[in-house]
């Protein structure tokens, strides 16, 4: 039988067949023993063959499809391993807040990275509009001229009253989407405003460390009514960034990539090589300075929670 990989816990897997039947899966051993280097080979939103054991009530994966895409991170635990957070993506979106909690400027530069290295199409959602004051306004226009300028859409919502959700929701029809973001920046009260059936739990911000409590604690597939899907993911709090060569890295800033063939030199690493059109346009204002710093920051293989 096939079906999708609609959630995952870690051992368990639930998978949904095309007729809308639900099982609930574990893996063979030999997914673990083919030299993958992920701590869960298995993801939501991928594609897999199963079969049922006897007796058991429940279900064996033994095929896994070819993905389309996937988004992956540095595992926390185990830093030469990587987690999969989902595969098979049409878009990925990433809430931030300026506030309770901060999200900073690299956190979502690694994200966008990794979005452009495996080929998923990404958006801001910017959320608890309803938080800001004049000056946060400002900051706010600031972040996201930064983000418009070099071609990444950005949103503004009110999970809590409900603003601009209509946007959203239009933005998500037909696709399977990726909701990631620090924990606290209101994901699941999104997606209860997105699914009002779906309830899920929320948690107000920790007044002592202003992070938001874990309140996702594996991926989860949801179907939205007028067709596509949402992937509600744990908050992340750090976001290492894996299987990106330091010369492949300028690929992945499109306002680098625009200009990398006008370097001087072939393999410019962007940094203090003479006749590098990427430093030229960094002194002219035209590629952000925390845009550059990121791309040093990653090139450098610096703190994860930057």
């Amino acid at each position: 039988m096939q079906g999708l990989v609609t959630k995952s816990t870690g051992s368990w897997y639930q998978v949904v067949t095309p007729e809308g039947e639900r099982y609930d899966c574990r893996i063979k051993g030999k997914f673990r023993i083919k030299g993958l280097t992920t701590t869960n080979p298995v993801a939501v939103g991928d594609v897999v063959d199963f079969e049922m054991e006897p007796e058991q009530g429940t279900a064996v994966i033994t095929n896994l499809h070819p993905r389309k895409n996937y988004i992956i991170r540095k595992s926390i635990n185990l830093s030469k391993q990587a987690q999969i957070i989902a595969a098979n993506l049409d878009q990925a979106i990433l809430v931030v807040t300026l506030a309770s909690p901060r999200t900073s400027l690299g956190f979502i530069d690694r994200f966008l990275v990794t979005a452009e290295a495996y080929d998923i199409p990404a958006r801001l959602v910017f959320n608890k509009l309803d938080l800001f004051s004049d000056e946060g306004l400002e900051v706010l226009q600031a972040y996201k001229d930064i983000y418009e300028n070099i071609g990444y859409p950005c949103h503004e919502v009110s999970a809590l009253e409900g603003t601009n959700i209509d946007d959203i929701k239009a933005l998500l029809k037909d696709k399977v989407t990726l909701f990631s973001g620090h924990s606290g920046v209101g994901k699941s009260s999104l997606i209860n405003r997105l699914l009002p059936d779906l309830d899920l739990r929320t948690h107000e911000i920790s007044e002592w460390s202003d992070k938001g409590m874990h309140t996702t604690t594996f991926a989860e597939m949801f179907d939205l009514p007028g067709g596509g899907f949402i992937i509600d993911t744990p908050g992340i709090r750090e976001l290492g960034i894996i299987d990106i060569e330091k010369q492949e890295l300028g690929h992945f800033f499109p306002e680098m990539r625009e200009r990398m063939h006008n370097c001087r030199f072939n393999n410019c690493r962007h940094i203090n090589e003479p006749g590098c059109a990427v430093l030229e346009a960094l002194e002219e204002g035209v590629i952000e300075p925390s845009r550059y710093d990121s791309y040093l920051s990653i090139y450098n293989g610096n703190d994860t929670r930057a």
